[in-house]
């Protein structure tokens, strides 16, 4: 991998996290709080919250996306 390919890639990178802050900002994944598989249990003066099926979307998501970008780098 050359020095322009590795340069290419931190920038992607970089716009890529400033998109997904901005989407998060928004409040556009709000509805990742609520997908069944998280488990939330509320006292009177605690909440806990475990977000397993969030977890195993973003897991599926990176996973995903970097399978793509070394498969574009990779020529």
């Amino acid at each position: 991998m050359s020095n322009q390919q590795i340069g290419v890639l931190i920038v992607l990178m970089g716009v890529a996290l400033v998109v997904i802050g901005l989407v998060i900002w928004a409040g556009g994944l709000s509805w990742l709080e609520r997908l069944p598989g998280n488990i939330r249990i509320q006292g009177e003066s605690i909440t806990v919250f475990i977000p397993i099926a969030s977890m195993i979307v973003i897991s599926v998501l990176l996973t995903i996306v970097l399978n793509l970008l070394i498969r574009i780098f990779r020529r």
